[in-house]
């Protein structure tokens, strides 16, 4: 059997009963946390707000800080505005890209480059490479999380700075088994971690947080566990948080993740816990 026994975490939403059943078909016992619930457009009404104010020219800069978030965000102003008018709008702006996945999303909507942040492409670097350029008026893409140390730094030039926050995904209505998910993480229960869904990351790491344990879940993240990722997105969104993706699927499809994770799992674990 792949898994051959070991403690699998999954935070599977919508199909949370058939990768349990995938999990324990594959030799595994699993644990599966429900991590989120879509979003209603109203809860993105800051976004077309932003989308209102770009359009009459109320900003110099955006800062792009993750390519997903790029991409969620054109989707959502494109319920309102007209794709045209929203490219010509951001294409007046000086538009920063953290690294090279806000890179891609951008270049795939056609619109250029102005500032490139380099590598690790931290806010540290961001900073240092927009000085002197940024204007007054900068508008942050945000996903997952908000960098308040970059916000803080901003402002503290004297930018007048608005954060567009995406929400495609909200917490789940009952958030009981994602925090039992977090603390049985951060003690170092499961051996394998798969991820299907990029907000799965940001919102696991938020109930760590605010149980008290997010040093230690991340840890054991980095450190302790094999971490599975269905595809890019997900990978974009933990290398966010400084965790490796350890095993990735030949196929962006469930049955593989779990599968390709079971047959590497083991391996990944011995490497890992030997360098720790």
């Amino acid at each position: 059997m792949p898994f051959d026994g070991l403690r699998v975490l999954s935070l599977e939403s919508r199909r949370a009963a058939e990768i349990a059943t995938l999990i324990r078909n594959n030799g595994g016992h699993p644990f599966v946390a429900p991590s989120m619930r879509e979003s209603p457009l109203e809860e993105n009404s800051h976004v077309l707000d932003f989308g209102d104010r770009l359009l009459a020219g109320e900003f110099d800069m955006m800062i792009f800080l993750t390519g997903v978030g790029t991409r969620a965000l054109h989707k959502l102003l494109l319920t309102r505005f007209e794709e045209t008018a929203l490219l010509t709008a951001l294409g007046q702006l000086t538009k920063v890209a953290r690294g090279p996945k806000p890179a891609a999303a951008l270049r795939e909507l056609k619109l250029s480059i102005d500032i490139a942040v380099p590598e690790p492409n931290t806010w540290r670097e961001l900073l240092t490479t927009i000085q002197g350029r940024e204007g007054k008026r900068i508008a942050v893409q945000e996903y997952g999380r908000t960098n308040g140390e970059l916000i803080a730094a901003l402002r503290g030039r004297g930018a007048d700075v608005t954060t567009v926050r995406i929400y495609q995904w909200q917490l789940p209505e009952d958030t009981a088994p994602l925090r039992e998910a977090a603390k049985r993480l951060a003690r170092g229960e499961f051996d394998v971690a798969l991820f299907t869904t990029a907000i799965q990351v940001p919102h696991l790491l938020r109930m760590a947080a605010e149980e008290g344990v997010e040093a230690e879940a991340l840890e054991a993240l980095r450190r302790e566990t094999a971490v599975a990722s269905i595809g890019p997105t997900c990978s974009e969104m933990l290398d966010d948080y400084a965790i490796p993706t350890d095993i990735t699927p030949t196929h962006p499809k469930m049955g593989f993740l779990v599968k390709e994770a079971g047959e590497q799992a083991a391996g990944v674990l011995q490497r890992k816990r030997a360098s720790a």
